[in-house]
């Protein structure tokens, strides 16, 4: 599973390994995940170069603790946009994050199916 959406290994060294405790974990990072992104389009309509650093950051670090490094990366990379100047990169930065989202949250409904 290395190209899974979510490192559990990583997780794990977190967790013990106690699907409960990463279920829960995931849970919580999954109703996280288009929340964090939605407020992205918001930030950018608003022209807040402050506030899209601070999600974009936020987004970085709860991924990269879950092991969604996919969707940290991507992160990482709409960190320094500046969506006042740059409002096509910001656009296409959100849809990457989106992706990865939507990779990261399948991949959650799957891992508490089984």
């Amino acid at each position: 599973m290395a190209d899974a959406p979510i490192d559990l290994s990583h997780l794990a060294r977190y967790t013990g390994g106690d699907k409960s405790l990463n279920a829960e974990i995931l849970r919580l990072f999954d109703g996280q995940v288009s929340e964090m992104v939605s407020q992205l389009l918001g930030v950018l309509q608003q022209g807040d170069a402050r506030r899209w650093r601070e999600v974009t950051h936020t987004i970085k670090g709860a991924a990269r603790g879950v092991g969604a490094f996919a969707m940290g990366e991507a992160a990482a990379d709409a960190e320094p946009v500046d969506p006042v100047s740059n409002p096509d990169r910001a656009i296409e930065v959100i849809e990457a994050l989106r992706v990865e989202g939507d990779a990261v949250q399948t991949f959650i409904a799957e891992y508490l199916a089984a």
